[in-house]
C-alpha cells in the first residue's frame, strides 16, 4: 500500500473570489481540500493524485462563521469543523440530532478537531453521519463559482456514492439550516459494530414540530442512512406522523413503515433483512429523542 503523498501543487487562497478564480483557471486538473481528513489518507493510499490541491482552510468566512440570521436561520460555514459545529449546537441548544448524534458520532475527538461539515458532505458516502441529521432540520447548501452561487437542498445535493452535483469549479460555502419553531426537536441514532472509529451499520434521524406539547404533529421527518445509494426520505412513515398525537403505537408504525422503505444490501458487516430490523428500532428511538426534545424546548423558554 502506497503511503508517501504524490507530487501536487499546493494552493491556499484566503478568500472565496481567489479559490473560485484558481478553480476556474485549473478546471479538473484541481481537487478541493477542507480538513484533509479523506483526501490525504486516499492520496496516500494512491485512490486519487490531484496535480493541484486547493486548500479553503485559510478562507475565513468558511472556517469561522456561524451564523443566526433576522430571519431565523443558521448558516454555518463548509469548513466549520465537527467539534465546533457541536460546541454550538450545545451552547445553543438547538439541533440535538447534530449536537449528541450526526457530528458527535463522527469518528475521534482528532478526527472531529479536524473534519469539516462540508468535506463530509461532499464525499458523499452512504453511512455518512452528517447528512440524515442535518437533512431531518431541511438544510439547504450553497455552492458558488466565479459567475455567481446557487443553493440546493441536500436531499437533492446528494445524487449517489460519492457524487453530488457540485461542479468542477464549484465550492461548498455555506450549510443553512432552517429556523426551529416552536415544540420541535430531532433525534439521531447510529448503530455500529463499535462505538466509535466505526461506519454505520444503519443510523436514522427524526425531527418533528408538534402544535402543542402533547401534539398533534404539524411536521415530521424521518431520513436513513446505510440503507441505500443515498441518504433517504421515509416519507410514508412520515405521512403516517402527521396530523396523529405522539404515542409509542404510532411510532411503532412509523418504524415499520420505515423499515418497508428502506433498501439495504447484504455485506459482510450485516444482512439486509437484519438492517431492516434495525432500522424499526433505529426510527422508533430517534422518534422518542425528537418528541422528548420538543416537549423540552418549551420548558426551557419557560425556566
Amino acid at each position: 500500500m502506497q503511503m508517501i503523498l504524490p507530487r501536487f501543487h499546493y494552493h491556499a487562497p484566503t478568500s472565496l473570489d481567489e479559490a473560485c478564480e484558481i478553480l476556474a483557471e485549473l478546471k479538473k486538473d484541481a481537487r478541493l481540500m477542507a480538513g484533509g481528513t479523506d483526501i490525504i489518507v486516499n492520496m496516500k493510499k494512491g485512490l486519487v493524485s490531484p496535480k493541484n490541491l486547493v486548500s479553503l482552510s485559510r478562507i475565513k468566512s468558511l472556517t469561522d462563521r456561524i451564523l443566526d440570521t433576522a430571519s431565523g436561520n443558521t448558516r454555518i460555514g463548509a469548513c466549520v469543523t465537527a467539534m465546533d459545529l457541536i460546541r454550538f449546537t450545545q451552547g445553543a441548544g438547538r439541533y440535538h440530532a447534530l449536537a449528541s448524534g450526526g457530528a458527535a458520532c463522527l469518528g475521534t475527538p482528532l478526527i472531529r478537531n479536524t473534519a469539516t461539515i462540508g468535506g463530509n458532505l461532499v464525499t458523499a458516502r452512504p453511512a455518512a453521519d452528517l447528512p440524515p441529521s442535518l437533512m431531518a432540520y431541511g438544510a439547504k447548501v450553497v455552492v458558488k463559482n466565479r459567475g455567481g452561487e446557487r443553493v440546493v437542498g441536500l436531499e437533492d445535493f446528494i445524487k449517489g456514492p460519492g457524487q453530488t452535483v457540485i461542479q468542477s469549479n464549484e465550492i461548498l460555502t455555506e450549510i443553512v439550516l432552517e429556523s426551529q419553531p416552536r415544540f420541535s426537536g430531532g433525534g439521531y441514532e447510529k448503530l455500529g459494530v463499535r462505538k466509535t472509529l466505526e461506519i454505520s451499520l444503519v443510523n436514522a434521524a427524526a425531527f418533528l414540530a408538534l402544535e402543542k406539547p402533547d401534539g398533534p404533529i404539524l411536521n415530521a421527518r424521518i431520513v436513513l442512512g446505510a440503507v441505500a445509494a443515498v441518504p433517504m426520505r421515509a416519507r410514508a412513515a412520515e405521512e403516517c406522523l402527521v396530523g396523529e398525537k405522539p404515542n409509542e403505537k404510532l411510532f411503532e408504525k412509523a418504524a415499520l413503515a420505515a423499515a418497508k422503505e428502506s433498501k439495504p444490501i447484504d455485506d459482510f458487516r450485516g444482512s439486509a433483512e437484519y438492517r431492516k430490523e434495525m432500522v424499526k428500532v433505529l426510527t422508533r428511538r430517534a422518534l422518542r429523542t425528537a418528541l422528548q426534545e420538543a416537549v423540552n424546548q418549551e420548558q426551557r423558554r419557560k425556566g
